[in-house]
């Protein structure tokens, strides 16, 4: 698992520039908020960790149709499936989550402590909107793998992936920002919606490599 893990890293680093799209795209959600909501520094301070998770979300979103797309292409995927049991294939899909994760989704979570200032955000909202997207957007990616997995064998599956991925980020997303609003709004508080999105992280760290890994063999098959 570990030499798969160092392989898909270096096949992302050296495959595209999906890291870069990424953080370009989530600056692009976070500068253009401002303009719609006005230069009222106090209400981009209350809205900063909501525009700051789903432009994190959105930008995660990116590039899950590529998370299978290659080894289809160069027939890797259909070995695995052949030489792998239900399981060996499951643990397989979540160390390339894991791998697709630290490429593409890693670098927006290092530059949100940046843009959390460009919305006025306080330096304790900040560091909850980090820590909740450090925890959250792992479930993300292992949603989408069920998504990539269903498209992998579409000529243009980017979208679908996305249709079917967002619904089901929903309860990230609302525990997210209520975690992150609760690190800076007195009443609200911080540690339960925080320890719920860990949870959902590690139910979806086991259900979303299963389920991708039967719907890559139903597509095989």
């Amino acid at each position: 698992m570990l030499a798969l893990f160092r392989r898909e890293l270096q096949i992302g680093v050296r495959t595209g520039n999906g890291a870069l799209t990424g953080v370009l795209f989530f600056l692009a959600v976070v500068a253009v908020i401002p303009f719609g909501v006005g230069p009222d520094l106090n209400l981009l301070a209350r809205i900063g960790p909501a525009i700051l998770w789903i432009g994190a979300l959105l930008a995660g979103l990116l590039g899950l149709e590529r998370l299978f797309q290659a080894d289809r292409e160069d027939g890797s995927l259909d070995l695995i499936l052949l030489a792998d049991s239900r399981h060996m294939t499951a643990l397989t899909v979540f160390v390339k989550c894991c791998a697709h994760w630290t490429v593409n989704v890693l670098p927006l979570v290092v530059v949100t402590p940046l843009l959390g200032l460009f919305m006025n955000v306080e330096p304790a909202g900040i560091l909850a909107a980090t820590a909740t997207l450090a925890v959250g957007t792992p479930a993300i990616t292992f949603i989408g793998a069920v998504g990539a997995a269903l498209a992998v064998a579409l000529p243009r599956g980017g979208l679908l992936v996305s249709v079917l991925v967002l619904p089901l980020t929903i309860p990230v997303l609302i525990f997210g920002v209520a975690a992150a609003r609760g690190a800076v709004a007195d009443p609200d508080p911080f540690l339960p919606p925080f320890l719920i999105l860990a949870a959902l992280m590690l139910f979806f760290a086991v259900i979303g490599p299963l389920a991708a890994s039967l719907a890559l063999r139903w597509g095989g098959d």
